[in-house]
Parts: structure tokens; sequence; C-alpha cells
């Protein structure tokens, strides 16, 4: 997939994100988790330079449709990410987006849209969608129906 095919999948994400929404993200250092995020809060109506919230850990974003948060748990502990309150954000009213999810699972929902992007060259990457619950299961069967897949 290239940079277009993501923005794409962004674009698609972004039209049925609703309050609670939860899309937590993976893969190596460079795959693309952020520009994934970038492109998600541009289609939110995040007007504010998004960027990887590495030292900060937690950004918060207004967008025009839904505030957007965007996480990276890269240097946190479990423990250190359940002092968070992560579950304010995971069931408040806007839109979670989580890199490096699999640090900290067992304190996501046990219903949210997994992405795991792997780098396969400067301009390619694949991306492996899992959904877990409603409405991301839809949502998945809905992109496959599309021919967009």
């Amino acid at each position: 997939m290239s940079e277009q095919d993501t923005e794409q999948i962004a674009a698609f994400v972004a039209k049925r994100c609703v309050p609670g929404t939860v899309i937590a993200l993976d893969g190596d250092l460079g795959a693309g988790k952020t520009r994934f995020s970038q492109a998600l809060a541009k289609e939110l109506g995040v007007s504010d330079v998004v960027n990887s919230p590495t030292f900060t850990i937690i950004k918060e974003y207004e967008g025009d449709k839904l505030p957007f948060y965007h996480m990276d748990v890269y240097r946190i502990s479990m423990n250190e990410a359940d002092d968070l309150g992560l579950d304010e954000y995971f069931f408040g009213d806007g839109v979670s987006v989580v890199e490096w999810s699999s640090i900290i699972t067992p304190l996501l929902p046990t219903q949210y849209l997994h992405l795991f992007i792997q780098y396969e060259g400067e301009t390619e990457r694949v991306i492996r969608i899992t959904a877990y619950g409603e409405p991301y299961v839809s949502w998945v069967n809905e992109w496959k129906r599309s021919g967009m897949a």
C-alpha cells in the first residue's frame, strides 16, 4: 500500500467515527503509524499540526467533527499506562488513537479497531486490519465489500 492508500483507509475510518472510537496501531518504527494518525485527524477536521506524542504520551486536539486523542505508549510501562486514566479517553466523547498499542493491550476496551502497519520499502506498506467487536467488524466487512480492500 502507498501513502495514498493509507490516507484512503483513514478517510474511510473517519467517516464512521463516533464518540468512543478506539483505534490501536502497531508496527515497526517508521512504518506509518503517525502518518495514519495525521490523515485520520485531518479527516476529523483537526487543523493543528499532528505529530508523534512520544514524549508527552497523550496529545488532545479539537476537530470539527470530534475531539482527537493521539497517544504514544512506546516509552511507558503497563503500570504507568494504567495510572494515566486511559478509560476516560477510550469511553469519552472523542476518537482515541493509540500508537504501540500492543504494549497496553490489557488496558484497551474489548471493542476496538487494530491496524498493524508493516514496512515493505521506502514507499510501500502492508496494513493488516483486525476488528474487535462492533461497530468495527461491520466497518471491516463494509471495507471488504467496497472493493477498496
